[in-house]
């Protein structure tokens, strides 16, 4: 059997969450007996995926998974081609969107991954109005008709499949739920952690979006720690631009970038606290990187964290200001909660094995 995967995401930023999703199903698909994977993507003349990877002959810039252009000549003009050339049974676009827009050969299947739909209804960072209109006429045009010729459209939790069945209901039968691949590895006590970190600190993790809410997250941890200087310090995962201004430079707030995995898995496992502030979440990625190293969450609710999140985290509305400075402070008091060892089981649910299982009753779906 013979199964390709759009492997963009990987060549763009291979560090991102999606990026991380198609090498998990990846490797998945690998351990299936008698199953070859074939990967598709577009990049420059001299990058290393032209070794390993089926790629137009026009060079295309790494990061260019986004670009109208880039997306034009990659899916219009070289995806169906490439398709009938290596005669696939299956092929399954991985980054919300990405299918050819025309109907599969004979004999192949098409599955997408709908990792959410909030390009569709919220607004992003564009460096213009029109930038901004532009996209979302592109992915709303680029999402339908990927929804429309797929044989199967897998979401990572009920919650972003409930939002597509709202936005296309015609394509409701086709959506079923694959939670992300969590891979599991324990933090190693030899990985040192970044500089500057004290021994008590919080953690939260990206702030690039505005359906993130950071900014206001962190403008709620300044007044808690106004009132409660022995709050803990906050590491973020981010950039400081990706906050205000006035919001970068404050006591405490500690800033991490460029991560490696060992690092970050060390730095998940030496937080008291891993917070997810987000509104609109489709699964929520560090929040079981962090339980699977034992470390307590404390969530927002009103997205997919409702369902990912075990049942001892806390939790907060994501506009509720002094509800949240007050599980702050409660928190803080608090300290550690004892509850490293049932963190690591709910994790365990999200890691290879269980995502495995998962994908083995889908790929017999849309194959049958």
């Amino acid at each position: 059997m013979r199964i390709g995967i759009d492997y963009r995401p990987v060549t763009a930023a291979p560090r991102s969450g999606i990026a991380r999703q198609v090498l998990a199903l990846e490797a998945a698909l690998a351990a299936r007996p008698n199953v070859e994977v074939l990967r598709f993507t577009a990049c420059p003349a001299d990058h290393p995926h032209r070794q390993l990877a089926e790629c137009p002959a026009r060079p295309s810039p790494a990061d260019g998974l986004h670009r109208p252009r880039e997306r034009f000549h990659f899916e219009v003009r070289f995806l169906p081609r490439a398709i009938r050339a290596q005669r696939l049974d299956l092929y399954i676009a991985t980054a919300n969107t990405g299918l050819p827009p025309c109907g599969a050969p004979a004999g192949t299947r098409y599955a997408l991954l709908l990792h959410d739909v909030f390009q569709l209804t919220l607004d992003n960072y564009h460096a213009s109005l029109a930038r901004a209109l532009a996209y979302r006429l592109i992915d709303w045009a680029g999402t339908a008709r990927s929804l429309r010729l797929a044989d199967a459209v897998w979401t990572p939790s009920r919650y972003t499949a409930q939002a597509a069945a709202k936005l296309f209901p015609r394509q409701r039968a086709k959506l079923a739920v694959l939670p992300n691949a969590v891979p599991w590895r324990p933090a190693d006590p030899a990985t040192p952690l970044p500089a500057g970190l004290p021994a008590r600190y919080w953690l939260a993790v990206g702030a690039r979006e505005p359906r993130k809410n950071m900014p206001w997250f962190v403008e709620q941890w300044r007044q808690a720690r106004e009132r409660q200087p022995d709050l803990p310090a906050l590491a973020l995962v981010a950039r400081p631009q990706e906050l205000p201004a006035e919001l970068r430079r404050l006591d405490g707030l500690i800033w991490l970038k460029e991560l490696d995995d060992a690092t970050l898995r060390a730095v998940y496992a030496a937080a008291e606290r891993l917070w997810q502030p987000s509104y609109a979440e489709g699964f929520g990625l560090p929040v079981i990187e962090a339980l699977a190293q034992g470390t307590p969450v404390a969530v927002a609710t009103g997205s997919a964290l409702d369902e990912i999140a075990p049942p001892q985290a806390a939790r907060f509305a994501p506009d509720d200001a002094g509800a949240l400075q007050a599980l702050m402070s409660k928190l803080a008091e608090a300290g550690p909660d004892g509850s490293a060892t049932a963190n690591r089981a709910w994790a365990r649910e999200y890691d290879m094995q269980a995502y495995a299982a998962r994908l083995g009753p889908l790929l017999d779906g849309v194959l049958a």
